[in-house]
């Protein structure tokens, strides 16, 4: 009995400190894949590259650098949310490795990872750390520079510098955006960025889109399959570089959650009411899809939802009657990482939402606002984001005026 008893006991304490262990340990929510575990090598960088600024490309490419500097990309250092969540988090390494993606844009050369994980690097000062390329975040030459040479889709263009065919040009968006990983206690469908689902490699004779997988993506046989630049990167007819030929190219806009534009282009939405032959209630619908995006809207990190408030109105705007409704992925994070629910928007999946308004002599009209947040207010205030810009914006807004029938 009193054997039974040590056993006993001894399992409750490795149990306890066990899920201690879960609570007390650093949250490693993504695999530091190979792809991003080591900066881009910039050794062999030609002298006619200079230092490999975005400025130095505007020379030539002054509209592609037009474009970059409008983008996320082009603050993915210095974006204030980026600064205050990274801090946040104890600043870990592993997030230089896509936000400032060049080996000189890092104030330490890694050489080499005290773990397999690679989440502990082992770093020296870089003599060759450029602050100003730094604050480029990702720079023209994080996507274009690969082993001394420009790479493009077009190759070779007579370019003062050597270029390099790319055959696929969604392999570039791989390096940080879709994460892959096997590891039981690993949220690894998470990407670094938080900001596409992870789209999983599947066979097919025709190379297509075969089906959607378990978190919202559509499944492909290859990279080139994706779809990444074909959203984000419209196509333009124009030449490469002033009175060069005339081509389409692509634009380096890479709109996403940030643009409300993009966002709208996502997602189709109607209010309407609904016939009904009850005469003391009427009773409004709003239809929400997703028919613009492969993937889940929203994507990424949680922290991005949905809002759908519909509500009865009187004639001083005073709400009578409400229903709100957030369309978001709700994960447990510990003692281990599990999705409790997930309400966001497949592709192809119409969802509806229901108002009914019983007080017909006080109602005027009813509202329908759909929000898209970029960031939970809970979470806002916990990393202390004192944010200048907003955080969240409408992408639908309708108010229907109620007339008596």
């Amino acid at each position: 009995m009193k054997t039974k008893s040590i056993i006993v006991s001894v399992i409750v304490i490795i149990v306890i400190v066990f899920f201690a262990w879960r609570f007390i340990r650093p949250m490693n929510i993504f695999i530091v894949d190979d792809r991003f575990a080591w900066p881009v090598d910039t050794s062999a960088t030609p002298a006619v590259l200079g230092k490999l600024s975005a400025k130095e490309c505007a020379a030539c490419h002054q509209e592609f650098y037009n474009e970059w500097n409008t983008t996320i990309h082009s603050k993915a250092w210095t974006e204030p949310y980026f600064q205050t969540d990274w801090k946040f988090d104890d600043s870990q390494h592993s997030c230089r490795l896509c936000h400032t993606p060049l080996d000189r844009q890092q104030p330490q050369k890694v050489l080499g990872y005290r773990d397999t994980d690679k989440w502990d690097p082992i770093v020296e000062d870089n003599p060759g750390f450029d602050s100003k390329l730094q604050h480029e975040g990702v720079t023209c030459a994080a996507c274009h520079y690969r082993d001394g040479k420009i790479v493009g889709v077009f190759g070779n263009t007579n370019a003062p510098h050597p270029t390099k065919k790319l055959e696929d040009p969604n392999q570039v968006c791989v390096r940080c955006h879709i994460v892959e990983g096997d590891k039981w206690d690993t949220f690894f469908r998470f990407p670094p960025c938080g900001t596409v689902a992870e789209i999983k490699s599947s066979r097919s004779s025709s190379n297509k889109v075969i089906s959607r997988g378990h978190s919202g993506e559509h499944l492909v046989s290859d990279n080139a399959s994706l779809g990444c630049v074909g959203c984000h990167m419209p196509l333009l007819k124009r030449a490469l570089v002033k009175g060069g030929k005339v081509r389409e190219t692509r634009q380096h806009l890479w709109r996403g959650g940030h643009d409300s534009k993009m966002v709208k282009s996502a997602l189709t939405v109607k209010f309407n009411e609904q016939g009904s032959t009850n005469t003391d209630k009427r009773q409004f619908t709003l239809i929400i899809e997703n028919t613009g995006a492969a993937h889940y809207v929203p994507t990424g990190t949680p922290d991005r939802h949905l809002t759908i408030q519909l509500r009865v109105l009187d004639k001083k705007d005073n709400v009578l009657a409400e229903n709100i409704n957030i369309i978001r992925r709700n994960v447990m994070w510990r003692p281990f990482i599990i999705d409790l629910t997930d309400t966001r928007l497949p592709r192809g999946q119409p969802r509806s939402y229901d108002i009914e308004i019983s007080d017909l002599q006080k109602a005027v009209s009813v509202e329908a606002v759909v929000r898209y947040h970029l960031l939970d207010e809970k979470r806002r205030q916990r990393i202390g984001y004192e944010n200048k810009t907003p955080i969240a914006y409408d992408v639908f807004r309708q108010k229907i005026a109620l007339h008596v029938k």
